[in-house]
């Protein structure tokens, strides 16, 4: 597959990979994930395709911030934003270190939900962060309401640091070390 930056075999479940996002291409395809119910904690309930693009279009253009399309199988299937957490989303927020790095993920809607595909999609996502050796630590910064991802987030390593208030929500702050990843994903 051309443009694919990253690529894993889950035993269980088979092909994932990751490629860069194409804000003009996938704004359509993406607007369909976060506007979807179940994307309530994404913030873009009310954009439509315009605003979408438009927003992955500063994405694109911002040096600290990235986004990704991943695939399952080949076939879109989930969202990654990857970004440095001191300069963007929690820039002043929290004591940063050097070799820190951001993350969002959204899996698409489905029709029929695969069982372990979320846990499959975060264990990706890790994998893309820490494939880059310069990552020490992965931070994130979910809603607080968001009780499955602060689940999913601590079955791969994440440990709670605190509560961040942020402009646009309240967020739960975890991070997780190369080395407290690995020890949770050998465990689970």
């Amino acid at each position: 597959m051309t443009g694919i930056v990253f690529a894993r075999r889950d035993d269980r479940l088979g092909e994932f990979a990751v490629r860069r996002l194409d804000p003009a291409a996938d704004a359509a395809l993406v607007h369909g994930w976060v506007t979807h119910p179940k994307a309530a904690f994404w913030l873009m309930q009310d954009c439509d395709v315009a605003a979408v693009g438009h927003a992955y279009r500063e994405i694109d253009a911002h040096p600290h911030h990235e986004a990704f399309i991943g695939l399952y199988e080949g076939r879109p299937a989930f969202l990654v934003e990857r970004y440095d957490p001191a300069r963007v989303e929690l820039a002043g927020l929290y004591p940063a270190r050097e070799g820190d790095i951001g993350m969002h993920f959204l899996c698409a809607p489905a029709d029929t939900p695969l069982h372990g595909f979320t846990r499959a999609v975060i264990t990706t996502v890790m994998e893309l962060l820490f494939a880059d050796r310069a990552v020490r630590r992965v931070v994130v910064e979910p809603d607080v309401r968001n009780t499955a991802v602060h689940a999913l987030n601590a079955a791969v390593g994440f440990e709670v640091a605190g509560a961040v208030a942020k402009p646009e929500k309240d967020a739960l702050l975890s991070t997780c070390t190369r080395e407290q990843y690995r020890a949770a994903v050998a465990d689970g």
